[in-house]
């Protein structure tokens, strides 16, 4: 019985033991078809031979192996040595093995439009560039580094033909990022998302509030300092979102400090411009909004406006597709989950193995009772 027969490749080591005739292979669920080869030497040295229930260079079946990485989804390693009586490096080795095994060779082929981001996986700026399908909301590549040359990486292995194809692709706004793209992807349309640019308008905010709290307590008013310290939340939510209580402290805000009232002014006209469906009315607010905010002399708004400016395609991209990295932000939370799942990884080799068995569409059929 040969490799071709029982649909596998042939390899060159494979070392499970040799069941007898009419013995249920472990894992399999029934007898071996065919006539077991008997094993022996042959010239000397070790014969090995190919079996359709376990993979070169292990000892487990392929059941156990999709038991062990089934476990490993839902626990941390430690646990499924204790469940499994397996040790911890073979847990992580076995991961790795039915992840690479199991994921898509093909899982880049046709992508139009995908999502860009990092992920801080340990302390000291050690990231990860994780590469994600909007349209199958999988996560198709993952490497270590968030500068240009990772992403680049990635372009490399897709392959020019590929690149080509590429029709959209939202980030944050990262300037790394958005040089490899415009070097790499001539037909794609970056598009920011509107969610980082908010969150650098509610900073702003938040930035205007401190400094006019200080001033006032320098100024001898702790009283008002105070009052202006609990408008927060009443400054970055909604209008629509606003308790009783939070709508007077806006009165107030608009009563007694006006360049905090302005700079909530600010945010909002922003947050209702990137509200609009016609890209047109889009544009005029957006570029009178950038008119404001250089005038405003309001610091942090000032400074805000240049990027803003600077990048004003890629946010108006959003108006058109009505598309933010907000799925692949969201995977952030997976991916911390599985980071404090095993308490930290010293590897990101680790990590992305593990990122691919619980984002990466892989199924798997381990034996449940």
């Amino acid at each position: 019985m040969d490799a071709a027969s029982i649909g596998c490749k042939p390899v060159s080591s494979v070392t499970p033991l040799r069941p007898r005739s009419g013995q249920v292979a472990p894992g399999s669920g029934g007898p071996l078809s065919g006539k077991p080869q008997p094993f022996g030497r042959a010239y000397g040295r070790p014969r090995n031979e190919l079996v359709p229930w376990a993979a070169a260079g292990t000892t487990f079946t392929h059941r156990m192996e999709d038991l062990a990485a089934f476990l490993a989804r839902q626990t941390d390693i430690t646990s499924v040595t204790r469940l499994l009586g397996m040790a911890w490096r073979t847990v992580g080795r076995t991961v790795r093995r039915v992840g690479e095994a199991r994921l898509d060779p093909d899982r880049w082929k046709g992508l139009t439009r995908i999502g860009v981001d990092e992920f801080s996986y340990r302390k000291r700026h050690r990231y990860l560039t994780v590469v994600l399908d909007h349209d199958t909301r999988k996560v198709v590549w993952a490497a270590k580094g968030k500068n240009a040359e990772t992403l680049c990486t990635f372009f490399d292995l897709i392959g020019p033909e590929q690149c080509a194809g590429m029709q959209l692709v939202t980030i944050d706004m990262s300037a790394a990022y958005e040089k490899a793209i415009t070097e790499r992807l001539p037909n794609a349309t970056i598009i920011f998302d509107r969610f980082h640019g908010q969150q650098l308008l509610t900073n702003a905010v938040d930035a205007v509030r401190r400094d006019q709290q200080r001033e006032l307590r320098n100024a001898g008013d702790p009283d008002e300092a105070k009052v202006t310290k609990g408008t927060r939340f009443a400054l970055l939510k909604n209008p629509w979102n606003l308790t009783v209580e939070q709508g007077r402290k806006l009165s107030a805000v608009l009563r007694n400090n006006v360049q905090l009232f302005r700079a909530y002014l600010l945010n909002q006209t922003l947050a209702g411009a990137l509200d609009y469906r016609q890209p047109k009315r889009a544009r005029r607010a957006l570029d009178d909004w950038l008119s404001w905010a250089c005038r405003s002399k309001v610091a942090p708004f000032v400074k805000v406006s240049r990027p803003i400016r600077a990048k004003k395609e890629g946010v108006l991209a959003y108006i058109r597709e009505r598309l933010t990295n907000g799925i692949v932000e969201g995977t952030n939370n997976r991916r911390r989950m599985i980071a404090r799942c095993a308490f930290g990884f010293h590897s990101p080799d680790a990590l992305i193995s593990m990122l691919y068995l619980c984002c990466g569409g892989i199924e798997l059929q381990p034996p449940l009772p």
